[in-house]
């Protein structure tokens, strides 16, 4: 398998569209996120993050435009160097694609499996994942049975189990609790301490100001802005003005008489 080259950034975005009928769902974007960095993706609803991140998996091809993850053109790619690639990204999606039928400890095990990972050491991961993200209390529950924070917990510990370099994550602490989503954050920073570039989407702007080093924020499928966090604290400025501002609300909000 053709190693991935880590002096060129984790993802380079150039002119990328996805066209959906009339409607460009990304128009045109640009974007290029440092190795070993947490990076925010954010954006209103149907901003086009999700659709991107589609690409970015692999899961939706793109109308136009060149996408270049650890190095490598995927329109380039040769089977050996998408093999490379996957096997060095952990995926997150939004819709918590998992299987239903299976317990947490199944389902972690079988994706290590589909990374190649020697069944003994799959199965041994999987038992450490699923205690570290607290799903071993009951280990015969089907993920079914999940709710939505265990969903996303289950999905987090499945990303992790080949050690991947690259992490895309679409909206992961949603529907998670306060005490789930602190793990989380947790384990994420010290993938990052380590050398691992998270690229994240969330409508949850404080947690994304907290652990960000950078964003970049998009409205109707173009970056509207992008900014390292440093530079945002330092001008005085929220990311949640900042994002209220350049995505066009920033307006007086209106109220009903029957509401005063």
């Amino acid at each position: 398998m053709e190693a991935v080259d880590n002096a060129l950034p984790a993802i380079q975005i150039r002119e990328l569209r996805k066209v959906y009928g009339s409607k460009a769902a990304v128009d045109g974007l640009n974007l290029e996120v440092p190795r070993g960095s947490f990076f925010g993706f954010l954006g209103p609803n149907g901003a086009g993050k999700t659709t991107t991140i589609k690409m970015l998996m692999g899961l939706t091809p793109p109308t136009s435009g060149e996408i270049s993850m650890l190095g490598i053109p995927l329109s380039e790619a040769a089977p050996e160097q998408m093999n490379a690639i996957r096997a060095s990204t952990g995926l997150v999606p939004d819709e918590s694609l998992l299987f239903d039928h299976l317990t947490g400890f199944e389902f972690i095990e079988f994706v290590g499996r589909m990374y190649k990972l020697p069944r003994e050491l799959a199965r041994e991961r999987a038992r450490e994942l699923l205690a570290l993200f607290e799903l071993d209390g009951q280990p015969r529950k089907l993920i079914a049975e999940y709710s939505k924070g265990m969903r996303k917990r289950c999905a987090m510990a499945a990303a992790l189990i080949h050690r991947p370099q690259l992490f895309l994550m679409d909206e992961p602490f949603e529907g998670v609790d306060a005490v789930g989503a602190r793990l989380m954050k947790d384990i994420l920073l010290d993938q990052v301490r380590q050398g691992a570039t998270i690229f994240l989407t969330s409508h949850v702007l404080e947690v994304v100001e907290r652990l960000c080093e950078r964003v970049a924020i998009i409205a109707e499928g173009k970056v509207v802005m992008e900014t390292n966090m440093a530079d945002l604290r330092g001008s005085s400025q929220s990311l949640e003005d900042a994002f209220v501002r350049v995505v066009g609300a920033d307006r007086q909000t209106e109220t009903l008489d029957w509401l005063s």
